[in-house]
């Protein structure tokens, strides 16, 4: 029974560091303010067709962790997302989390009204598979959303 209960302290201990592990590995909201303004930079650098195509490709100076971007318009066609290319060039306006709450209305708002900001909502991790909490920030960049969230634990 001693031996029984040594295995679980220790397999417990090691899944409490791997979790912690993990958390290490998730990118802030920092990171993710960060990512959007290197977007828009490289958007006035570059040009916008070619900073879109390069997050759709998913190129790693646009995705880190489990940071990626997405751009659209304002009226709600999705033009890129750098974790589902396939949802480039449709329209997201009704797109809605699993509570029901209209994400792309709710960014393209925060975009007109206030430039920038934060939104709130429940959607599956591309490291987990698991729906989760999930804060994006979002902000405008002439006729475009540029957003990039963090996923909460």
């Amino acid at each position: 029974m001693k031996r029984f209960l040594q295995m679980v302290v220790m397999m417990t201990a090691f899944a409490v560091g791997a979790a912690g592990a993990a958390d290490a590995e998730r990118a802030s909201a920092n990171d993710a303010v960060a990512m959007v303004k290197k977007v828009i930079a490289d958007m006035k650098k570059l040009g916008k067709e070619k900073v879109i195509q390069d997050i759709q490709a998913q190129t790693p100076q646009y995705r880190d962790r489990d940071l990626y971007v997405s751009v659209g318009t304002l009226d709600g066609i999705n033009l890129t997302n750098g974790n589902n290319a396939k949802m480039a060039g449709k329209n997201v306006l009704d797109l809605k989390d699993v509570d029901g709450k209209l994400i792309t209305r709710e960014r393209i708002e925060i975009a007109k009204t206030k430039g920038s900001g934060w939104l709130e909502y429940k959607w599956p991790d591309p490291v987990t598979k698991a729906v989760q909490k999930k804060s994006m920030y979002v902000e405008r960049y002439e006729d475009m959303t540029i957003a990039c969230g963090v996923y909460k634990n």
